[in-house]
């Protein structure tokens, strides 16, 4: 520090006049917002909503992983329900467990690059309900023209494994007791392959849902009747190994494109009898186009969420009219990058991005919450270079969680079902806020800054309240918590904020 600040006066009142500018010009960009009112005695909706994500099978989850044990830690300290495990088509080894079909009196059952990462996600989520999507099917049930190859390491990523789409066995038994085999390997200890030999696991976990394929709108391009049929033929046959089990079913990559599919599945007469339609799941991510700014992704990834809540109104209304019964998990939700399946990034991400993505997610969580939907899964745990690095959680090199975990970190600790959802409103466009009425009795403001500009939002009496937040501070570490020094916030650009008031 130079003497000269220490001189009493002329310097020092020039100093304290250069601060205040420096104030004043930070809450002149921070803009004062507005104010934020919470109406506690008026509750709009009892919330159903699990905050929870999904774990896709990838390389970087085997347990030669440099970030094995970190992720799996990480996945363990969030304690969520419902957590959604795919085994994915760009690693066939890692996902299909008969890649070959039955052929002179020999079955070519493989479950030893399987087994490792789905018994590590049974550990890491052990006392919690989860979801298993085994989606991807044989390719050898299919005709195609030729066999279709897969590479010999089972960590080269191949874009190119599914490719039939009209199955060889029309009574779909095949697939049916494919699935039907999975199950049991998980659940029952075994199973007997197609020549009547058996195969001993010692597994007896707890699968409380099962979801049936993914994203058949893209993948093997299913029409609703195909799909349907599909749905049915596997599900009465995991039903015959486990009757409690619960069952998702069309998880749709697009579901604004095809609302048919929607008035197909979910009409009961369009099923066997004695079908269960226990809940539907879609998709939705946030992507710009390649040669977008970066600074304009905050205002296409909102108004693109906007657009698809409009979507999830609209296949409520179906749901509500023909099986209101069902139930709903928007299992992949989040943000993605154009060129993010190429082999190394094309462009670094910005550090900003994890804020804004896990800006996007608690925005969804809260909207959706509004709307009724059960489950709403963040995508995805590990991504990485060549496997949708810009949808990852935490660090593909260290394991450390991002921002974007710890937003779900935040929602998970702070709101569960049974929370009752208070009318709230705020005169800002760029902050959201949603109240909430704690099973515990608290009252909590959830407040999201949708833009990279600060805010002020004036809190009327609510001195000396407790913040938690995730911020382009806090970047990759814990949640931060302070006290609430004014009547005020001041949330930074892509804030997440949980207020607890006394």
């Amino acid at each position: 520090m130079s003497r000269g600040f220490l001189r009493p006066a002329r310097n020092g009142r020039m100093l304290w006049a250069v601060c205040a500018l420096i104030l004043f010009a930070a809450f002149a960009r921070a803009q004062t917002a507005g104010q934020i009112t919470a109406q506690w005695n008026h509750v709009v909706r009892v919330s159903r909503t699990t905050p929870t994500l999904q774990v896709v099978v990838n390389p970087l989850l085997r347990p030669s992983s440099p970030i094995h044990d970190r992720v799996f830690q990480a996945l363990q300290a969030l304690g969520c329900n419902d957590v959604r495990f795919v085994p994915w088509l760009p690693y066939p080894k890692l996902a299909v467990a008969e890649l070959k079909p039955p052929s002179h009196g020999r079955t070519f059952w493989n479950f030893s690059r399987i087994d490792p990462i789905t018994l590590d996600f049974f550990r890491a989520t052990r006392g919690h309900p989860v979801i298993l999507n085994f989606s991807t099917i044989p390719e050898w049930m299919f005709k195609t023209a030729k066999p279709v190859a897969y590479p010999a390491d089972p960590n080269q990523v191949t874009w190119n494994y599914e490719q039939g789409k009209q199955f060889r066995d029309p009574t779909l038994r095949q697939v049916a007791d494919y699935y039907a085999r999975l199950v049991s390997w998980y659940t029952r200890g075994g199973f007997k392959d197609e020549n009547g030999l058996e195969h001993k696991s010692g597994y007896h976990y707890k699968i409380a849902w099962w979801e049936v394929l993914n994203e058949v709108d893209f993948e093997h391009r299913m029409s609703p009747r195909t799909y349907t049929r599909v749905y049915d033929a596997i599900t009465r046959a995991i039903h015959r190994v486990d009757p409690q089990i619960k069952f998702v079913g069309m998880a749709l990559a697009a579901p604004s494109a095809d609302p048919q599919f929607f008035e197909y599945f979910l009409n009961p007469k369009n099923h066997r009898p004695g079908v269960p339609l226990d809940m539907i799941s879609y998709h939705f991510y946030a992507t710009p186009t390649p040669r977008q700014p970066p600074s304009t992704w905050q205002y296409t990834f909102f108004d693109q969420a906007d657009g698809f809540l409009s979507t999830v109104r609209y296949i409520e209304a179906i749901r509500q009219r023909l099986s209101p019964g069902t139930a709903t998990d928007i299992d992949e939700l989040g943000c993605i990058l154009p060129d993010d399946t190429a082999p190394r990034l094309v462009r670094p991400i910005p550090h900003f991005y994890w804020n804004l993505c896990g800006a996007l997610y608690a925005y969804l969580f809260a909207r959706l919450a509004a709307l009724g939907i059960q489950v709403v899964g963040e995508s995805q745990l590990v991504g990485y270079p060549s496997q949708f690095p810009s949808v990852s959680m935490v660090n593909w090199k260290t394991g450390q969680p991002n921002a974007r975990y710890w937003v779900l970190k935040l929602l998970r600790d702070n709101f569960a079902p049974g929370d009752r959802l208070v009318s709230t409103r705020g005169s800002s466009s760029a902050v959201y806020a949603q109240g909430f009425l704690t099973a515990d009795g608290r009252r909590k403001l959830l407040l999201i800054n949708r833009r990279a500009r600060p805010a002020v939002m004036a809190l009327a009496g609510e001195r000396g309240a407790r913040e938690t937040f995730v911020s382009q501070q806090t970047g990759s570490n814990p949640p931060g918590t302070t006290r609430l020094a004014h009547d005020s916030i001041v949330l930074g650009g892509f804030e997440v904020a949980v207020v607890t008031l006394r």
